[in-house]
């Protein structure tokens, strides 16, 4: 396994020499076009940012100040506009956005409410997702464990503000919130074969735990050395450390899906931790950044704010070899991770592949391939998740599949359970996958109503098929509120996008 893991950045790497000898995807300029746009392009022509001229999104023609007709999937904007821009840095397109400090690739599409006032240097951005649904799990194993069912409400809402500070510097204010304790239940909602965390003394099997009503609250600052170079701090009380992929909620790729992968505490769990602090080097398309923060995940009280202690820390390398491509590598060591085993620190290493393209107007497809593995004591559990999600217009169509190693103390399974064969180390491995489809009912002021369902079916191991089944099967429907892609024709002529007389960004 230790040879393994030292493969994984060698591996990262040879993908990106790969990736420099790709092309930019997208609509190719005739040399003067060409020439205008470089023009145009303040500290940001290195060879791999998002405002090449062959970049799908927007360039300004800078002799009649009009933008050129691209693709119409998403909106990748250029820096070289004005307005905001990605989160640590005046010179990348805020489509790289991951959660955290994380990246995306930068032909990511974006649902999002944007405002630059006139009269403001600041500028405003809104996400956010609510799915009302009904989700019913283990239905064809009435008997068995991890039936549930129920009516709720998994929703999250993240706020940015941002403004440039003198000639190089550029600071962000970042705030999220979910109310799943009232939504879902100060327990969670119902999900077979999930683990992680605790309510009233016990953990939570076969649920998913709730997020805390402040997610993220966060500050940070990053200079611009030069177009290619990149210095920032980032510090949230709540926030996300230098660790793992962008976190689920916030991956196009699982946009559609409104069900925590089972393999979110192998992956990215770290999302939501009351105390981060974050320093990042970036040249060009490569970054590196590290991380101190507390260890311990939230604690049930999920309207509390809990002590920092800062007693973990982390690294991640990132690297985008190119617009549609964003990679990670990164490890954590995690002291007292969970409330019911103080005494148990966990070291977790992930390693992810995101790619994102454009198909065409409001088409396009986003994956992801994550690795991550939890270690302690010696011994360690491996997690392995694809998911992809192709967007044709109105109608998605999205699948997940998940291959993950639980102990039997991971899933409390004791010797009273009938039929297991106890062994409290015995590694168990589930196989799950997910398919769904969901069709935009309405668009109303920039807001998406869509209408969705999906399916998920278990293979769990042998030893497990007692307790739960020979193949569970799980399913839900759902309407899921949110703002619309951010397209070219979402903004009108007098720069408004979002709902109602939001303000977006000024062509």
């Amino acid at each position: 396994m230790k040879k393994s893991l030292l493969l994984l950045p060698l591996s990262l790497m040879t993908v990106v020499a790969v990736g420099q000898h790709q092309h930019h995807e997208g609509m190719s300029m005739p040399a003067k076009g060409k020439a205008m746009a470089d023009s145009a392009r303040p500290m940001n022509n290195s060879r791999h940012s998002n405002t090449s001229e062959t970049h799908q999104g927007i360039v300004m023609d800078s002799a009649s100040g009009s933008s050129m007709a691209m693709p119409n999937y998403g909106l990748t904007m250029d820096p070289a506009m004005g307005g905001m821009t990605h989160s640590l840095s005046r010179n990348l397109s805020m489509n790289r956005n991951g959660s955290g400090t994380s990246w995306h690739p930068d032909n990511t599409p974006m649902y999002a409410y944007m405002s630059q006032p006139s009269n403001n240097k600041w500028s405003y951005m809104l996400h956010y997702a609510i799915y009302l649904r009904y989700t019913s799990q283990n239905v064809n194993n009435t008997d068995k464990r991890g039936r549930g069912q129920q009516f709720g409400v998994p929703n999250w809402f993240m706020g940015m503000a941002q403004r440039k500070v003198g000639q190089r510097g550029l600071f962000q204010v970042r705030a999220m919130i979910s109310l799943d304790a009232l939504t879902v239940s100060p327990g969670g909602y119902p999900l077979l074969f999930q683990t992680g965390e605790s309510y009233k003394g016990q953990p939570l099997i076969d649920k998913q735990h709730p997020h805390d009503l402040f997610s993220e609250l966060s500050v940070s600052y990053s200079h611009a050395f030069s177009k290619d170079i990149d210095l920032y701090g980032y510090v949230g009380y709540p926030g996300e450390p230098a660790m793992g992929p962008p976190a689920f909620m916030h991956r196009i790729s699982t946009f559609n899906n409104p069900d925590a992968p089972l393999s979110h505490h192998w992956q990215d769990a770290t999302h939501i931790l009351f105390g981060v602090a974050t320093a990042g080097f970036r040249y060009k398309w490569a970054k590196v950044e590290a991380s101190s923060f507390t260890g311990r995940e939230p604690n049930e009280n999920r309207y509390n704010f809990d002590k920092p202690t800062f007693d973990s820390y982390s690294y991640r390398l990132s690297v985008n070899p190119s617009p549609s491509l964003a990679l990670q590598f990164s490890q954590g060591f995690i002291h007292s991770p969970e409330d019911l085993h103080p005494e148990e620190d966990v070291t977790r290493t992930t390693a992810s592949v995101l790619h994102s393209k454009g198909l065409g107007p409001n088409s396009y497809i986003t994956s992801a391939f994550v690795w991550g593995r939890n270690s302690h004591h010696g011994e360690g559990d491996n997690s392995f998740l694809a998911e992809s999600s192709w967007q044709m217009n109105r109608t998605a169509v999205y699948g997940r599949i998940e291959n993950i190693t639980k102990s039997a103390e991971e899933l409390a399974l004791t010797p009273s359970d009938s039929g297991f064969p106890y062994n409290g180390s015995s590694e168990l491995t589930i196989n799950s996958l997910t398919l769904g489809i969901n069709h935009r009912l309405a668009q109303v002021y920039n807001t998406d109503f869509v209408l969705g369902a999906q399916l998920t079916g278990a293979i769990p191991a042998k030893a497990l098929q007692p307790i739960y089944g020979s193949m569970p099967l799980s399913g839900e429907i759902y309407l899921r509120l949110s703002p619309s892609l951010m397209t070219m024709r979402s903004m009108n002529h007098s720069g408004h996008s979002g709902m109602g007389g939001m303000k977006g960004m000024r062509h």
